[in-house]
Formats: structure tokens, sequence, C-alpha cells
């Protein structure tokens, strides 16, 4: 990691910040795949596994826990099925983490340089919300294209890449790759403000522990990770929900996934469906995977950015 626990803002120039941002975010999209997958398919369940009545008539597959739903994919589908939708995701996953961190990056050198005394804390908050805001809004398309992917069973809604593009331009038209945009960017505002002022608070003491093998970074963003992702989690549920309506809804593997319209209604008709705990449905999974996949994105990316900023082969500083 970056010596005495610089922080972010302070490492590296601007295009150094983007290709190690973008090979953190390739790294560890690849690294945590099955588990995304995973809590996919247990997100968009609707049915309740403890009440026989409300999946009597399913004839899919009934997940239930991480180590189980892993094994009925590898079981039906093999092991493909654990990577499902991993090239719009990877795309998303680059072009995310460049994004972000050169935003992040950019807006903390904003609000350093106003004449008002804004608190560290503060100034991470704001620069990862906006930068979360802006990433998410660029690369929602790919988002839903992951979701829609890692939806699908063994029967195909979309043959390949190319015709999931033509086949939502058609019918569902422009708007139809940013369904449910509204809970993704409610969502990740405060995760990543969230996330980003825990990681800059955890970050330098860390930095004095001598963790083996630079994990200090890991172990900061693990836990930063984990206490945003648990805020903000019913958001990333409707989000998920909100990602399969249209012409296609009833084509995933969950062929009884309800008609939902906009991210209030949705979450009261879950609440008032499944109760609270239904809000959390998937949450489990959910941090095995972002602990690890902050652990590995910050872990990468100090290192990248170590190695960039060491031996000068980023392109001219900006």
């Amino acid at each position: 990691m970056s010596s005495g626990g610089e922080h972010l803002k302070d490492e590296g120039t601007r295009k150094q910040v983007v290709l190690a941002g973008g090979i953190a975010g390739l790294f560890s999209r690849f690294c945590i795949a099955p588990l995304d997958v995973v809590k996919i398919r247990l997100q968009l369940q609707v049915h309740s596994l403890r009440d026989p009545t409300s999946h009597r008539l399913i004839v899919r597959p009934l997940y239930k826990g991480t180590l189980r739903t892993l094994k009925t994919i590898l079981r039906e589908e093999g092991i493909p099925g654990l990577w499902k939708g991993n090239i719009p995701a990877e795309l998303l996953y680059v072009l995310y983490g460049g994004i972000q961190f050169s935003v992040y990056r950019s807006t903390s050198a904003v609000l350093q340089s106003t004449p008002y005394d804004i608190p560290d804390v503060a100034q991470s908050f704001i620069s990862g919300a906006f930068a979360g805001g802006v990433a998410t809004t660029t690369t929602y398309p790919l988002d839903l294209l992951r979701t829609r992917f890692a939806a699908q069973g063994t029967k195909k809604v979309y043959a390949s890449l190319l015709s999931s593009l033509r086949d939502i331009a058609r019918h569902e038209g422009p708007q139809g790759f940013f369904q449910g945009l509204g809970a993704g960017v409610i969502q990740i505002v405060p995760y990543m403000g969230l996330f980003f002022a825990t990681y800059e608070t955890l970050k330098p003491p860390f930095s004095t522990l001598n963790l083996p093998f630079g994990s200090s970074d890991a172990t900061a963003g693990i836990m930063a990770s984990v206490l945003a992702k648990t805020g903000v989690f019913p958001l990333d549920l409707v989000r998920k929900r909100l990602q399969v309506q249209g012409p296609t809804r009833d084509k995933y593997v969950h062929q009884n996934i309800p008609v939902y319209k906009g991210v209030y209604k949705t979450l009261k008709v879950i609440s008032r469906t499944d109760g609270v705990k239904g809000l959390y449905r998937g949450l489990t999974v959910s941090l095995f995977k972002a602990a690890p996949a902050s652990a590995i994105t910050m872990w990468t990316y100090e290192g990248v950015l170590r190695i960039l900023r060491d031996t000068d082969l980023s392109p001219e500083n900006s």
C-alpha cells in the first residue's frame, strides 16, 4: 500500500488512478463472480421456503442459503452457470472502477481547494457518494445486462450480449436499459459515501500494523464494505427486482417475479408480502461477496498504483 497510510486523494496522477481502478475492478469481478450469481438468484426469489403454499406450484429451482444455491447451480447448469453475465460484468467493473476512483480523486481535490475547512471524513463521504453516483449512472446498462444474464437458468432468454442489446432496444426502448436506476443511485450514494469515509478513516491506523502481504488495505476495505452494505441492502434488492421487469420478466429462472413499479412502491410491496426480513433476502451472500470484493479491489488498486508510481509505467502526468 502507499507508505504511511496516504489518503486516496493524494495518490498518483489521474491517469494512474484510472488505470489502477480499471485493473482492480477486472480482477475483483472475476474472483467474486460465482457469489454475485448466487446473490442475484436469491434476491430475485420471491417465494418463502418456510411457507409451502408460496411455492407449491413452483417447478423452477428453489434456493436456500449460499452453499445450497451454489450446489444447485453447479448441478443444474454446470461450472459456466456460476459465471453467467460475466462479460457485461467485467466491462462494468473495469469502467466502474476507473470512473469511480478518478471522480473520487477529482472531487476530493475540489473540496480540498475550497475556502471552507471541511473535515476529512466529510470530504471522503461527499467524494465517495458523488463518485458512486456518477459511476453507477454511467455504467448502469452494463449492470442491468449483468443481472439479466445471471438470472437466466438453463433456458436462455438472450442468446448473446449483442442479441440482448437488440432485444431490449426493440421491445423496451432506450429506457429499458435504465430499469431500476433510481434505486441504484439512491442505494449507491450513501453506500459509497459510507465506504470511502470508513476506509479512509481506518486506513492510516491499519497501515501501522504491518499485516502480511500488504493486507491492511484489504482489512480496511472489508470492514468498510460490511458496514456500508448492511445499511443500504434493501435498496440493492429493489434494484435487482426492477432490473428484470419488462417483457422477459417471467422467462428467467424465477418465473413468478411480480410486476413492480418504482422504488417506494416496490419497498412497500415487499414489506407487506414478506415482512422486513424480505428486504434482506440474500444479505448473507451479499456480505460474503462484498467483503472480499472490496478487499481485493482496494488491495489490487493500491498495489497497482504503487507499481505505476514506482516504475512510472503509466502515461504522462495529467
